[in-house]
């Protein structure tokens, strides 16, 4: 008589769209380089249309429009990747802005240098307490990411307006404008430089760390990620503060630039942040994206932007430019997935 055998363990692992085949990573290459083409494209054109388009002033002043449309593209990479989507950063700059300048108007006592970085905290937790709530919300309250960061967006700018009494805040010191506003070398501005480390610091995050795996996980099958073990709770929780709180970083840089915490500042920013992530190729469906598609696409926009201006385009023209741009680079990202699944 045999004796009998335990059945064989059941072993999960992360969905294998996670393990970077070779088929994605051509598919991702071919996609950064026709990115690099438009790119490449538009400054051509602009060059020969535009009025002194390729000149050190249209670069700081292109560097500066993509840098903060970078730091929003990174967090709403991390996002959508995840499965989701947060239309609460725009609001989320205003907001942390204002409060940053109102408590830096309140504490002009403490000194200038510790009135400005008890501003900055502030502003910081601003974002804090935002990304939690999204996170709270989405996770525990099962309100859907769309519902759920629309509701914030409405908060956050009926806030701004509430702290600010509906006015800019200009009572602040003068000294954040100088460190917000340095050029490094006449060619790098602090808000790009700021930026590039943004940029850095979140490839680093998706790409060498398990939170970066866990995101993707989650965004490819919420069910599988679930069943492998991952705290997907957690991991989306931490995607929404960290998008919150890059939101604030560029609510704060905002405020040096300009020297003013305005209810105004950041508002439909998320929109110009979301469509970086879309041109750059991620999927709204989540689970694909990269962040050098999003550094392409923020680029892509701020080049259109100030090309067309360049080239005296009327304002209005440059929003149809734009949102061409954004429809023809999903339509032709989903023949290109179709393509893909014929094969």
């Amino acid at each position: 008589m045999s004796t009998p055998t335990a059945p064989p363990a059941h072993r999960v692992t992360v969905p294998s769209a996670l393990s970077g085949s070779r088929g994605t990573r051509t598919v991702s290459l071919a996609r950064q380089l026709s990115l690099a083409g438009v790119l490449a494209a538009f400054v051509i054109v602009f060059t020969i249309t535009g009025h002194g388009f390729f000149s050190q002033q249209t670069w700081n002043s292109t560097t500066q429009y993509a840098s903060e449309f970078l730091i929003l593209g990174v967090a709403e990479t991390f996002v959508i990747i995840s499965g989701g989507i947060d239309l609460s950063v725009g609001s989320t700059i205003g907001l942390s802005g204002v409060c940053g300048a109102w408590v830096m108007a309140h504490t002009q006592s403490l000194g200038t240098g510790m009135c400005i970085v008890v501003g900055v905290l502030a502003a910081l937790a601003i974002g804090l307490a935002v990304g939690t709530l999204n996170g709270f919300l989405i996770t525990v309250g099962r309100i859907t990411p769309f519902i759920a960061t629309l509701g914030t967006l409405g908060i956050g700018a009926g806030l701004a307006n509430v702290v600010s009494g509906g006015s800019p805040i200009t009572n602040v010191p003068s000294q954040i404008g100088t460190i917000a506003n340095q050029n490094f070398g006449g060619w790098f501005p602090m808000l790009f430089v700021v930026s590039l480390v943004v940029f850095a610091y979140g490839g680093w995050l998706l790409r060498s760390t398990k939170f970066g795996i866990h995101v993707r996980a989650a965004g490819s099958s919420l069910r599988a990620a679930r069943e492998s073990g991952v705290g997907y709770r957690s991991v989306l929780m931490r995607v929404y503060i960290l998008s919150s709180l890059l939101a604030s970083v560029a609510g704060i840089l905002l405020l040096g630039q300009f020297v003013i915490g305005s209810p105004l500042t950041g508002a439909n920013d998320e929109l110009n942040a979301i469509a970086a992530v879309v041109i750059g190729g991620a999927s709204l469906a989540g689970g694909r994206g990269t962040l050098l598609g999003t550094f392409f696409g923020a680029f892509i926009i701020s080049i259109l932007v100030t090309g067309l201006i360049a080239s005296h385009v009327a304002a209005f023209w440059q929003v149809v430019a734009v949102g061409v741009v954004i429809v023809l680079a999903v339509f032709i990202d989903q023949i290109k997935d179709r393509a893909g699944r014929e094969i």
